[in-house]
């Protein structure tokens, strides 16, 4: 009987540990969605308060004096075609990685990985002297296509697809099946937990790029929603009210996303972890 109490009284305190820690996670955002509605004087002669005396729409409506719907669009179209693209080939990659035998294999994979360790700051320079040689600067390809081939979403994807049973492939090819139909029939379907993951990690990294997209677009309309908020803070009057409404629409998306794919998001995460 005590150790049933004793547990309860555990398990409660574990709860409000936890929710603690999420209220001190979620009153930035929280302050965030609060200070939109605020004058941009008003953000700093209230301080911190979470309540709303007067209430105004004016940072959104202003939102309409800069490009910020062509932002939006921009991060859209980086996101979507960097999570198309980058998934398709981090599953192609880690599907040959984890059931082909070829030649310098592992070394291969051992390159591939200590990439991943190469911070963006040391490949920027090359990066954009080849775009700018072939044409690629300020255009969507340039912006998408060097960061596709991500080491981490490679490891991930492999690391899942070593647990597939050899059996159900040498199935599939005994009944005729091509490699490529083997992948895309068989490797995919059973892969959903992984891809769903890596869309979501993806996702992430794509709308909040900031160093990439600042570097490849050159001019105010291709910026993407993380560059063009961050110029709102710069010059000689910092445009805190807009900042702040901008920055409560694009949480949506991202927030929209997890809530659709937070089962398979879990499960790939933690199969991703015990495979080996």
């Amino acid at each position: 009987m005590k150790q049933n109490k004793y547990n309860r009284l555990k398990i409660g305190l574990m709860i409000t540990f936890f929710v603690i820690i999420s209220l001190l996670y979620l009153m930035p955002i929280l302050w965030m969605f609060i200070s939109s509605f605020k004058t941009s004087g008003a953000l700093f002669t209230t301080g911190f308060r979470l309540a709303i005396k007067d209430i105004t729409f004016k940072n959104y409506l202003d939102l309409s004096s800069i490009p910020f719907g062509r932002w939006y669009i921009n991060s859209l179209i980086f996101a979507g075609g960097y999570i198309t693209f980058g998934v398709f080939i981090c599953s192609l990659a880690g599907f040959a990685f984890a059931k082909y035998d070829f030649r310098f294999k592992n070394i291969l994979f051992l390159i591939i990985i200590a990439a991943q360790m190469l911070p963006i700051h040391m490949q920027l320079v090359p990066l954009f002297v080849m775009l700018a040689k072939i044409g690629f600067i300020n255009n969507y390809i340039g912006l998408i296509l060097p960061m596709i081939a991500n080491p981490f979403g490679l490891f991930f994807a492999r690391q899942y697809m070593v647990g597939i049973p050899d059996d159900l492939l040498n199935a599939a090819r005994i009944d005729g099946a091509s490699e490529w139909q083997i992948y895309l029939h068989v490797v995919l379907p059973i892969s959903k937990p992984v891809l769903a993951a890596l869309t979501i990690l993806f996702s992430l990294f794509a709308w909040n790029e900031l160093i990439w997209p600042l570097v490849v677009m050159r001019t105010e309309e291709m910026f993407t929603l993380s560059v063009g908020l961050s110029t709102m803070v710069g010059g000689y009057e910092p445009q805190y009210g807009l900042l702040m409404a901008g920055s409560v629409l694009v949480i949506f998306p991202i927030i929209a996303l997890f809530l659709l794919m937070q089962e398979h998001f879990i499960s790939g995460l933690t199969a991703g972890g015990i495979k080996g």
